[in-house]
């Protein structure tokens, strides 16, 4: 158990594995510095140990708001949470949302990570950044989503690599299924840019993107709970000696060895096999 002076940070902390995070290293005694992008969104998560803080990742104003709440404190966690999903095929997804989608994936996790490396230098303190089986293998209209992830993937290695010897751990935590709010949000979206597609596209995309639509919607209704799946990033915070990476759910685990595992062609097929019962 750990002291409520030490400061742990999660982004994306309003609903799902980040409100659920904040309530497990809650209470595991950390003071919790809760990022949320509205004020509203704040009793989602106040709570004994929890601080709201207004937080959107692609703000530098903001993000240096929360550097100096920080101050010359020591940071013992960073959890790098939030994200957003933005599916279509590659040739229908507008490139404002392909950027919008790195923005918040991927740059944002960059630079809040840059503002906190000091007082996580301080704390000999802990970077866990939440990719995703996305970060794996990449199903098709997923390609700007796990673009970000695979991007991600990278930069935890390079960083890990960079602050092993200053004592400061970068950990991977991938989910699979989670039942959170992520997935109708996501779910909204696809079908938005699938009605803003050309007839042609349409023609050629729509009954996949109707497939990956039932798809996801199954894969989140088998998938874990928000809070098993803060139980797996706590312990990615909190372990003396963290593996460099960790899935939530075997869903996960299994397409994470089978990536590995499998030559590209046969994945292919595996993955088609998969989707194909949510063809209509």
């Amino acid at each position: 158990m750990t002291t409520s002076s030490e400061i742990a940070v999660v982004t994306g902390a309003s609903t799902g594995i980040g409100a659920a995070t904040v309530r497990a290293l809650a209470g595991r005694g950390y003071h919790v510095l809760a990022g949320v992008r509205r004020e509203q969104d704040a009793p989602n998560v106040e709570g004994r140990n929890v601080e709201p803080v207004i937080l959107d990742i692609t703000d530098p104003v903001q993000i240096g708001s929360l550097a100096a709440r920080v101050g010359e404190a020591p940071v013992k966690a960073l959890v790098n949470n939030a994200g957003i999903a933005v599916n279509a095929p590659v040739e229908a997804l507008p490139l404002d949302e392909w950027r919008h989608q790195f923005e918040v994936n991927l740059f944002g996790h960059i630079a809040v990570t840059q503002a906190l490396l000091p007082a996580l230098l301080r704390g000999n303190g802990r970077v866990v950044n939440i990719s995703s089986i996305g970060g794996k293998l990449a199903l098709p209209t997923y390609g700007a989503y796990a673009g970000t992830k695979f991007a991600l993937e990278a930069v935890s290695d390079a960083l890990r690599r960079e602050l092993a010897p200053h004592g400061v751990e970068v950990v991977v935590v991938e989910p699979g299924g989670v039942r959170t709010e992520m997935n109708s949000r996501g779910t909204a979206v696809a079908n938005r840019l699938a009605a803003d597609m050309t007839p042609e596209q349409r023609e050629r995309y729509g009954p996949l993107v109707r497939a990956i639509v039932s798809h996801s919607a199954a894969f989140t209704k088998a998938g874990k709970s928000a809070e098993d799946a803060a139980k797996i990033v706590a312990k990615a915070v909190t372990e003396r000696r963290p593996r460099t990476r960790y899935t939530i759910g075997r869903d996960a685990a299994l397409m994470s060895r089978l990536s590995r595992a499998l030559p590209d062609r046969v994945l292919d097929r595996v993955l088609a096999a998969d989707l194909r019962p949510h063809f209509s």
